[in-house]
């Protein structure tokens, strides 16, 4: 393991306070994961599975069951079913590549990860995949907006004490971009948008 770089941590030669970086699809691909709980949830509801997969990148739990919501439907019933699903699953799941070096040489002061997914389930990806769990760290829990609401993105940086403005925001999907940049930090892309929409290649600023 390479010592934590105490220096600011930098992007294509340019210096940032902080790092706040999205876990799935960014630090670490659970999309295996994601794909068979999803399918299986949108064939029990009578859904489109990849109409549902289109969309629930990036989102929390429930802001995605109220957009296939039928009448009737226990949100908080099936959001804990899923849950539940997707802490007992971890086949396939698998670190970035690059990312543990990167990660390892930062200060620990210097970044934080700000996911949707709840606490429990980020710490079981990050241990199986080998990424440390952060010493600071906004999950599901913690925000009361998820993305592409910024409050993820303002709270982290408020934790490192960062100004947001002078953050880099590493991001996979269009709703974590749109977070990204209206929380008023600069935005990488990771890889190929999973459904890009509304300008979001446009907006990043390093593709």
């Amino acid at each position: 393991m390479s010592a934590p770089d105490r220096s600011p941590p930098t992007f294509r030669g340019r210096t940032y306070a902080a790092f706040l970086f999205d876990m799935d699809g960014t630090l670490l691909d659970s999309s295996p994961v994601v794909e068979r709980v999803w399918t299986a949830w949108a064939v029990r509801h009578g859904h489109d599975p990849d109409e549902v997969l289109a969309v629930c990148q990036g989102l929390q739990y429930r802001d995605t069951l109220r957009r296939f919501a039928r009448p009737g439907l226990d949100i908080e019933a099936e959001a804990a079913a899923l849950l539940r699903a997707e802490l007992d699953d971890v086949e396939g799941v698998a670190a970035i590549a690059g990312v543990k070096t990167l990660i390892e040489g930062l200060d620990p002061a210097r970044w934080a990860i700000v996911t949707s997914a709840p606490r429990a389930l980020a710490e079981t990806r990050l241990r199986a995949v080998g990424l440390p769990v952060p010493q600071h760290f906004v999950t599901g829990e913690s925000v009361s907006k998820g993305k592409p609401d910024p409050e993820g993105f303002l709270k982290a940086a408020a934790l490192l004490g960062a100004p947001i403005t002078e953050c880099l925001v590493f991001e996979d999907s269009p709703a974590g971009v749109a977070a990204g940049k209206a929380s008023g930090a600069r935005v990488a892309i990771v890889g190929p948008l999973v459904t890009p929409c509304d300008g979001d290649l446009a907006i990043a600023d390093y593709l």
